[in-house]
This record gives structure tokens, C-alpha cells and sequence, in this order.
């Protein structure tokens, strides 16, 4: 990978194409973090708000409220779970909050660190390009002292036979004039490229160190984004059994719920009695008036459940 980022750049001295590239990537990179935090977060609002719905629900809501035994049992342990199965919503909240929190922390030390090596990025590219415009500037003027130079020679050859021994003194002057410039301004070019060629070693060496570092970076983030995602996805798997076992609860209470058991308990509880009442008979009136003997009741009949 890092010979592919150091190749980033064009032929020209000052271009920063592959330079600007790699940071541009890991600008995305680094906002990709920042979305699988935002991720998490919206994440625990939302396990948080269904927890607590959850335990709202399992609190307030009637529920076969006036069931009972074995039945009963069953129905208080089935709230129960429920409200266990918010807490736990609630708790994944939380713990997707922590795993947000590291993200970020994460995301931020990887910023800290990234901004020493562009600061100092900065400060070479600067100081390469202020060179290289120095050197061209430099070797401007030495082509265009070249340029005097010659052209005051074919002035001295031009008239050498045309003009007073005075001219041709004042051709020489301008001419010695000329060569004399040309030599300055060769000595500054040369010097400037000198310089630029320091400066240009320089910053290659840096920039192999910023590639080697942001590579390593690069493949941190990919590593602890991988297992950020893995371990979200574990948390809730985690939660899926652990809600499971809660509702295993609830089976296991309902296999011991007793059809038998709670009628048997509904009689025992409001029972009136084992005999039904009993049977209304006719009487005439103008019989019962001649026999002032009271007619017994007639004998209740047992019945059965």
C-alpha cells in the first residue's frame, strides 16, 4: 500500500495530488467512524425507549388481573420477565453509549496524532514550493542574462569594422557587463537549485514517513472498525439469548400451570355449599287454609359439582 501512496504524486515538483488524495480518504474515513458512532447512539435511544415502554407496560397494563392460582403464577411471572426483558433494553442502551464513547475516543487520539504529521507536511510543502518559484525565478534571470550576453556579442562582431574605436569600447564594456551578470546570476541559479534539491530529499523522506504512518493508522481504524461492528452485532446476540432465557422462564411457569388445579381452587375459594336448593312445590291456597298444620319444606337435593 505504501508504495502505491508514494507514487500518489505527478512529475511535478509542487503538485500534492497524492498527497491531498490519502488525507482526503482518511478525512472519509475518519467521518465514517463518526457515522457508526452516531449509529450507536441512535441505537441506545431507541433500546432505551422501548425498555421503557416495556417496564411501563408491564406495570400499568392489566393483565388477567384477576386470575387465579396456578394461572395466576404464571401471569405474574410472564410481567415479571417482561419487565426484566426491559431492564435488560435499557442496559444495551447503556452499553452501546460506552462503545460510542470509545469510538469516538478512538476517532479523536487517531486526529491528535494525524495533525503533527499534516502540520509538518504543511510546513514542507510550503517551504519546497517557495524554493522551486525562488529557482525558477533564479533561472529566468540566468536564461535572460544568457540571452544579453550573446546578444552583446554578435553586437561586437556586427560592428566590429563599422563603428569609432570609442563605440567598440563601450560594445566591449556592455559585453564584459553582460558576462559578468551572467556569471551572478549562474552562480544563484545553481545555488538555488542546490538548495531546491535539498529541500526536495527532504520532504520525500518525510513524505515516506507521513505514507508509512497513515497507512498504519489506516489499518488500525479498518481493524478496530471491524471489530467495533463484530462486537455491536455479538451485544446483540447477547441480548436476543438473554431474553430468550427470560421468556424461558415463562414456558417453565406455564408447563406448571394446572388446569385441574386451579378450577379445583376456584370451587374450594367461592364454594356456597353442597346441597342445591330445594324444589319450589304448588300449593292451594284453600288447602292450606283448611290444614292449619304447616306443610314441611321438602328435603334439598345433594348435587355434584
Amino acid at each position: 500500500m505504501t508504495a502505491k501512496l508514494l507514487g500518489g504524486d505527478s512529475t511535478d515538483l509542487t503538485s500534492t495530488v497524492g498527497y491531498d488524495s490519502i488525507i482526503q480518504h482518511l478525512n472519509d474515513s475518519r467521518k465514517n467512524c463518526k457515522e457508526f458512532e452516531d449509529f450507536l447512539k441512535e441505537r441506545a435511544i431507541i433500546e432505551e425507549k422501548y425498555g421503557k415502554e416495556l417496564i411501563n407496560l408491564s406495570k400499568k397494563k392489566p393483565c388477567g388481573q384477576t386470575e387465579l392460582n396456578t394461572l395466576k403464577r404464571s401471569l405474574d411471572v410472564f410481567k415479571q420477565q417482561i419487565d426484566n426483558v426491559g431492564q435488560g433494553h435499557i442496559q444495551l442502551a447503556q452499553t452501546l453509549r460506552e462503545e460510542a464513547k470509545k469510538m469516538e475516543d478512538f476517532r479523536e487520539k487517531q486526529k491528535l496524532h494525524r495533525k503533527k504529521i499534516e502540520l509538518i507536511m504543511e510546513a514542507i510543502h510550503k517551504n519546497r514550493n517557495l524554493q522551486y518559484k525562488k529557482t525558477m525565478e533564479a533561472k529566468r534571470l540566468y536564461e535572460q542574462r544568457c540571452r544579453d550576453k550573446d546578444e552583446a556579442e554578435q553586437a561586437v562582431h556586427r560592428n566590429a569594422n563599422l563603428v569609432t574605436q570609442k563605440q567598440q569600447e563601450k560594445l566591449f564594456l556592455k559585453l564584459a557587463q553582460t558576462k559578468s551578470a551572467l556569471e551572478d546570476s549562474d552562480r544563484s541559479y545553481q545555488q538555488n537549485v542546490t538548495t531546491l534539491e535539498k529541500i526536495r530529499e527532504e520532504w520525500q523522506k518525510e513524505h515516506i514517513k507521513a505514507c508509512e504512518f497513515f497507512e498504519t493508522q489506516e489499518c488500525e481504524r479498518i481493524n478496530y472498525f471491524r471489530n467495533a461492528l463484530w462486537l455491536h452485532v455479538n451485544q446483540l446476540s447477547q441480548d436476543c439469548v438473554q431474553n430468550d432465557e427470560k421468556y424461558e422462564e415463562i414456558r417453565k411457569s406455564l408447563e406448571m400451570c394446572s388446569i385441574e388445579k386451579d378450577i379445583d381452587f376456584f370451587v374450594s375459594l367461592r364454594k356456597t355449599g353442597s346441597l342445591a336448593p330445594a324444589p319450589v312445590v304448588y300449593e292451594n291456597y284453600y288447602n292450606t287454609q283448611r290444614n292449619a298444620t304447616p306443610v314441611r319444606s321438602p328435603v334439598p337435593v345433594p348435587i355434584s359439582r
